[in-house]
């Protein structure tokens, strides 16, 4: 039996829709239902929260960074053994990258999915109903089944709420503001679930249920349609047992990577840094996804045994791949906020600092530079930067060839020395065949 879904999206960042979609989420687990999720965008952290709520692997829908079969292979992984999925959109319901593409409305309009707007209504009353109905009217190809408010002060700041959207749109139910609601950000957004207050999302579910219809939003979703395209793989396998750090310093892994892996055939070893574990001595490949390794500078330098067994597996030919905060630590040193300089691996001509932090934030289109661990060179890839780190790097050959949305010229990004690799660059799709 297909599985039902829809979109929670917003009318901003900032509205709540991670800890609503989230409530959501547990409301339904609690009811026994098997929900799953999936985050739209680039984004590791959102998708955390959700995984926390139902216990299910969250996964990614980017319109911009995936070829539509991706997308599509995406869902489908994400509704298999799901009685109902629940999506969270980004920013704002239109908003998209540089080039417009890839909005939340544009997942809505893919998967034919349905959309409930949060709004944040701290700081209006009657307004609401002119912000409603531009969302509402913006795209007739979008569904926006209805609203829940968000931060209501009072019953009677819900009735001049609810008196304002008669005849606009339906109003699913509200959730009171309370700061015990309130999720501590850090540098790149929303902290990690784990790292979170552990009864926060039972807490906005018991909210979410006093004043949401939840029946009603149930009774608004649509099918989720599953093609039986052959399943995609994204980033080929860097070889057949794949050491994966995982931990706090590094959990930027997206769960679509991690199950295509698997279903070419590949083992994954997991193995944590923090713990001081080294990756394992039989893998041919090891990868170091992003995180936060700049909060953990200082025990990851003193993690003797990690960084000797990343050293060793270079030594003995494994293909060693980084992202972000791979990248990071793939390096010579790691300077942290607070001005400490920190050794790291050494496996890159490369020193990084995140003491005078500047933003680098958008979407990537990367052309390899040469043969390496992810393919040919020429071959082309599209994928997300987010960071705050400035780097040195004395003449190392690139990984990347750049550019952005619009097609603007980065330049060089990333280095490799022999087997080893790693960029700023969060890997997320390739694109049809090499640059000619």
């Amino acid at each position: 039996m297909a599985a039902r879904g829809l979109i929670i999206s917003a009318t901003e960042s900032g509205a709540g829709k991670t800890i609503i979609t989230s409530a959501l989420i547990r409301l339904l687990a609690r009811r026994g239902c098997a929900v799953s999720s999936f985050k739209v965008g680039p984004d590791y952290i959102d998708g955390g929260w959700h995984a926390a709520a139902s216990g299910r692997a969250s996964h990614n829908i980017d319109l911009w960074a995936m070829r539509p079969a991706t997308a599509r292979a995406a869902i489908r992984r994400c509704s298999e053994g799901a009685d109902f999925v629940i999506g969270e959109g980004v920013m704002g319901l239109f908003d998209a990258s540089l080039s417009g593409e890839g909005s939340t409305a544009d997942v809505a309009q893919f998967l034919d999915l349905p959309v409930i707007l949060v709004i944040d209504v701290s700081g209006q009353a009657q307004s609401v109903a002119a912000t409603v109905a531009g969302f509402r009217d913006h795209r007739p190809d979008v569904d926006v089944a209805g609203v829940i408010l968000n931060r209501t002060a009072s019953d009677t700041h819900r009735a001049m709420l609810a008196r304002a959207l008669e005849g606009v749109a339906t109003v699913f139910g509200h959730v009171r503001r309370d700061d015990r609601l309130v999720v501590e950000h850090r540098h790149l957004g929303l902290v990690q679930a784990h790292d979170g207050d552990s009864g926060l999302i039972d807490e906005a579910a018991t909210l979410v249920e006093a004043g949401v219809d939840v029946d009603g939003m149930i009774a608004r979703a649509g099918l989720i349609a599953v093609t039986d395209d052959a399943d995609t793989i994204p980033v080929a396998p860097p070889g057949q047992r794949i050491a994966v750090a995982c931990d706090r310093a590094f959990s930027f892994l997206y769960a679509s990577l991690a199950e295509t892996w698997r279903n070419a055939g590949a083992e994954i070893l997991a193995f944590s840094p923090l713990e001081d574990e080294p990756p394992d001595a039989t893998a041919d490949a090891v990868y170091l996804p992003g995180g936060y390794p700049e909060l953990h500078a200082g025990r990851l330098a003193a993690s003797q045994t990690f960084l000797s067994g990343l050293r060793g597996a270079a030594d003995r030919g494994c293909v060693v791949y980084g992202e972000c905060g791979g990248y990071m630590v793939l390096g010579r040193h790691l300077t942290d906020m607070e001005g400490h300089t920190h050794a790291m691996a050494g496996l890159l001509p490369v020193s990084v600092s995140m003491h005078a932090p500047r933003r680098h934030l958008g979407y990537r289109r990367m052309v390899l530079a040469s043969d390496g661990p992810l393919g040919k060179a020429g071959s082309i890839w599209r994928g997300h930067e987010f960071h705050y780190a400035s780097e040195t790097s004395p003449a190392a050959p690139p990984l990347f060839f750049a550019s952005d949305a619009n097609g603007r010229d980065l330049g060089a990004s990333g280095a490799v020395n022999g087997k080893v690799a790693a960029s700023f660059m969060h890997v997320i799709d390739c694109e049809e065949g090499p640059v000619s």
